[in-house]
């Protein structure tokens, strides 16, 4: 008769803690999900005070470029960054319009420098004719606004001199007429007399005139002029592109 195979106790005692292990190893799988939630929670919850409520990335800094006619005091005052608030809680988009407020700035990109700072970029209007209102001698930009003043008229921009029925409409198309020029044009001319939008006439710089009519058509009339006046062989004291597909001089 065969002996019955018996186990030793040292099998019996493996087994035994390898059932342990795996009973304790079940007990606790729960638990150490929970425990992982509570380190990844705590971790966020760390990282949003970091950002949103902490001095660590508050504004200390505001950065200011494009600025030449304005001063970078002016543009730091206008746009009245909350310095010493988190940087994440900065409303961009207020600043930008405290800054596109100003007269000078046609346009304003604002944006956040971390880890502790504000950029803000202006996009400045170029001065492309000027006007003298009262004892004011103003500088217009291509849509005609009024941004900047000066001492003297300056002799290389054209001077808008406007007529008793002239309006602000006639001075903003005086300053599209301009704009509708080729720059070389627009460097010949020394005064536009506007009298209605109807009505604009330009003084050129060597003494002869134009007769410019309405502010239609403006971008044609530009460059017809442009033609006429790269004619080194014509004695012209008047130059008529009122129609610029039939224009005359005299």
């Amino acid at each position: 008769m065969s002996p019955v195979p018996t186990r030793s106790r040292g099998s019996d005692d493996d087994t035994r803690q390898l059932f342990l292990e795996r009973r304790r190893r079940a007990r606790w799988s729960p638990w150490r999900w929970v425990a992982g939630a509570v380190v990844v929670l705590g971790l966020v919850a760390a990282a949003v005070w970091l950002v949103f409520f902490s001095s660590v990335l508050a504004v200390s800094k505001v950065q200011v470029t494009g600025a030449d006619v304005l001063a970078t005091a002016d543009v730091r005052e206008a746009a009245r960054v909350p310095e010493g608030r988190p940087l994440a809680r900065v409303d961009v988009a207020a600043i930008e319009r405290r800054v596109e407020a100003l007269a000078a700035v046609r346009d304003a990109t604002v944006t956040r420098a971390w880890p502790d700072g504000i950029r803000i970029e202006v996009d400045e209007r170029v001065a492309i004719a000027v006007v003298v209102r009262g004892d004011k001698v103003q500088g217009l930009d291509a849509d005609g606004i009024a941004f900047r003043t000066y001492e003297e008229p300056p002799t290389d921009l054209p001077l808008v001199q406007l007529g008793e029925g002239a309006d602000a409409e006639a001075v903003v198309e005086a300053a599209r007429v301009v704009a509708a020029m080729p720059a070389d044009t627009a460097a010949e001319v020394a005064s536009i007399a506007v009298t209605s939008v109807d009505q604009i006439d330009l003084a050129l710089r060597d003494g002869s005139s134009v007769v410019w009519g309405s502010a239609e058509d403006s971008d044609a009339k530009g460059e017809v002029l442009a033609v006429l006046l790269a004619q080194d062989d014509l004695d012209v004291e008047e130059y008529d592109v009122s129609v610029p597909a039939r224009p005359t001089t005299r």
